[in-house]
């Protein structure tokens, strides 16, 4: 059932060569250029890369629409997602496939006006432009996304929002352009209708960006900010897909995000069991190399089957999106969103415990892994609201 296409072998054999020549080798010469700009500034050596993956047609692989993108299948990009993972601080922006720009990207394509299309969705996919994503509040549980307060008041033929976000990942890039905020525009509407999406210049008069919110001491290079929204006006135009549809759109937003965020956590759990099982045989104690201790290789074996089962699963939920929609699969698209992160870092757990003092520095990348995918349990709804879609889905069979 999960054999790749020709077209995605071809997809995958020119970006693992592009990441063994290109991408592992620029590693330390990005932590060396990123100490010299700054915690948000942009390294010569991302451009450089970016440039290259141009050049190979390596660019813009997430997108599904042949207008704007190779038109690949969630199941033929998901193994490219995974490839991406291996180096997730600078694979997946190097070839235009990094969240949330990747969600924003599609956000435009499907219900964006010609002008947002125009304005925004080009610079994006030329990857000129970053974008960042508004939904997360300080002041709310925001896992229940209809808790969310920013109001968005109608005032004629304008909106005018007031409210703070957090968490809004890329809000710290250098070439932020755009914000895609959502809010509430009706208090009184059915409750999944009160909520509405807008595109906000990231120049708006009222946008403020207080600060950046560090993940385990890292501060991300994209950063994930704290807004604020004051007496911001929006043009009614810019409303997506029109007023109350926030939800709708959210549903077509994070499906195809959730595939991507769980195959870059694979190919994460794949590069820590690597470098697992070559400290394993590097290192000696009390006489005998790490490998021949049988807990050690209990951790390997149980690291292999573990990465293997939440692939499948993953590939699973990506071939039913693609053969009966993201509505059919949401229950599954929610067992990968709870599993994959879950996995990874059990996986990368042992790595680090396999290194030693080491694994929890910045000499090997082991660290920085386990904040990227420890904050992946909480991003895109946390792990407790995924099990509440799981059980329900469950009891419903059984209900008289």
């Amino acid at each position: 059932m999960f054999e790749q296409t020709e077209r995605g072998k071809d997809y995958e054999g020119r970006l693992n060569a592009f990441m063994d020549e290109f991408v592992y080798p620029a590693e330390p010469v990005y932590h060396e250029q990123m100490r010299e700009v700054g915690p948000h500034g942009m390294p010569q050596v991302l451009e450089d890369l970016k440039a290259e993956a141009k050049s190979q047609g390596l660019w813009n692989l997430f997108h599904p629409h042949p207008e704007w993108g190779p038109g690949l299948t969630n199941s033929e990009y998901a193994p490219l997602a995974e490839i991406t993972g291996r180096s997730i601080e600078i694979a997946p922006e190097a070839i235009n496939c990094n969240a949330p720009d990747t969600g924003n990207m599609e956000v435009f394509t499907l219900f964006g006006t010609d002008e947002h299309k125009e304005k925004y969705l080009k610079p994006l996919l030329d990857g000129t432009m970053a974008s960042a994503f508004a939904m997360t509040e300080p002041a709310v549980a925001s896992s229940d996304a209809t808790n969310i307060e920013l109001l968005m008041k109608k005032d004629g033929d304008e909106y005018i929002l007031d409210g703070r976000k957090w968490f809004a990942s890329n809000a710290m890039h250098p070439n932020l352009g755009v914000f895609i905020v959502m809010g509430k525009t009706d208090p009184n509407a059915d409750t999944h209708r009160q909520q509405s999406m807008m595109v906000v210049p990231a120049d708006a008069p009222g946008v403020t960006i207080v600060r950046n919110l560090p993940v385990f001491g890292y501060d991300d290079r994209e950063g994930h900010a704290e807004v604020i929204f004051d007496q911001v006006r929006v043009p009614a135009k810019d409303v997506l897909k029109g007023e109350g549809e926030g939800f709708a759109i959210s549903q077509a937003r994070l499906g195809p995000g959730r595939i991507h965020h769980c195959m870059r956590a694979i190919g994460c759990a794949e590069r820590a069991l690597e470098l697992m099982c070559k400290r394993a045989e590097e290192r000696v104690t009390f006489g005998q190399k790490l490998s021949q201790r049988a807990n050690i290789q209990d951790w390997i074996a149980e690291s292999r089957i573990e990465i293997d089962q939440a692939r499948l699963l993953t590939l699973h939920a990506a071939h039913l999106m693609d053969t009966v929609g993201n509505k059919v699969a949401r229950t599954l698209i929610s067992e990968i969103k709870v599993a994959a992160p879950v996995m990874a870092l059990k996986v990368i757990d042992r790595a680090i415990q396999v290194h030693g003092g080491g694994g929890v520095t910045n000499d090997f990348p082991l660290a920085s892994m386990y904040a990227h995918m420890r904050t992946l349990r909480l991003a895109d709804g946390p792990d407790e609201v995924h099990k509440m879609t799981i059980a329900r889905h469950e009891l419903k069979k059984y209900r008289k």
